[in-house]
């Protein structure tokens, strides 16, 4: 099968299969009926992120992640961006590849659906070439397969603030931040709660721990992920974080931060509030802020 794919590549390069180009996109949706078993199409997706769905596979897709601006703070180092994959439940009909430097990684197979999908990270280099290779696998009845993902791209600026579902970051997913990763994570997260956890919730399944929120104060929010609930004057919502972390619940005020990906906040940051202040008032007196915070 790798040979295949590595066969069709090289016919899409020689421009002897039939291509067909779709530009300025977030997401795109397509029928393989319209392609001959042989051919590839060609799509460029363009934004932070997005969905894909393609019906009744047929041939193969090849897709390029270029999104138009950087989606993150630049780094001092290299500028890695990342991008996660996660596919629907009823992902039927093909096998997605991820295609770096001429080499093919199998990411999803369809001999193994999952009952929860997983979710799927990777990294690169600008000057490497990377996309993303559909490959339809052969039915006699295509008519219920639907090959669906959604992705997520992001600038990996910063090793402990990357992805905490990235392969490669997993390692210090669970190490609390220093000083300064807090100032930055104040200023970038997606989300910025003082609260205190009502309840931890482990899924051995998922490989998951599902922290039970109870906001205090919501500092900043892109998505609405805490909100009222009842007659309670706090704001309820749940962060998640690798089960491997062992996070416990515990007393105390803290302040959560973190990103958000496919509707889901995962925690970046969480230290207790009174650890926040010291280390935000201290930056302030010095001029080191990169931000400004409003304190109670």
């Amino acid at each position: 099968m790798r040979y295949l794919c590595k066969w069709i590549l090289m016919i899409g390069t020689l421009k002897s299969v039939i291509c067909s180009y779709l530009e300025d996109q977030c997401s795109w949706k397509g029928s393989g009926l319209s392609l001959e078993v042989r051919s590839v199409e060609q799509v460029s997706l363009h934004c932070a992120e997005g969905s894909v769905e393609w019906l009744y596979p047929s041939g193969a897709l090849r897709l390029s992640l270029i999104p138009r601006q950087p989606l993150s703070l630049p780094s001092p180092g290299p500028n890695h961006m990342t991008a996660c994959i996660k596919p629907y439940t009823s992902f039927r009909g093909a096998q997605l590849y991820l295609e770096q430097e001429g080499k093919l990684e199998l990411l999803l197979s369809e001999s193994s659906p999952e009952m929860h999908p997983r979710v799927h990270c990777f990294s690169w280099l600008p000057s490497q070439k990377t996309a993303l290779f559909l490959q339809a696998t052969p039915h006699q009845d295509i008519s219920r397969r639907i090959a669906a993902f959604r992705y997520e791209l992001r600038r990996d600026w910063d090793g402990r603030l990357s992805l905490p579902l990235n392969k490669l970051s997993m390692e210090g997913a669970c190490r609390p931040c220093n000083d300064t990763e807090i100032l930055m994570a104040v200023c970038t997260s997606d989300f910025v709660v003082r609260g205190n956890i009502r309840r931890v919730v482990n899924d051995a399944e998922l490989q998951q721990s599902v922290i039970g929120i109870a906001a205090t104060r919501v500092h900043r929010q892109k998505f609405t992920l805490f909100q009222p609930q009842g007659h309670s004057v706090k704001s309820l919502g749940d962060i998640r974080t690798p089960l491997s972390c062992k996070v416990k619940p515990g007393p105390g005020s803290f302040l959560f931060m973190g990103w958000v990906h496919f509707g889901d906040a995962w925690l970046g940051c969480a230290p207790r509030y009174k650890d926040f202040k010291r280390v935000y008032e201290a930056a302030t007196k010095s001029h080191e802020n990169p931000c400004e915070v409003r304190l109670d």
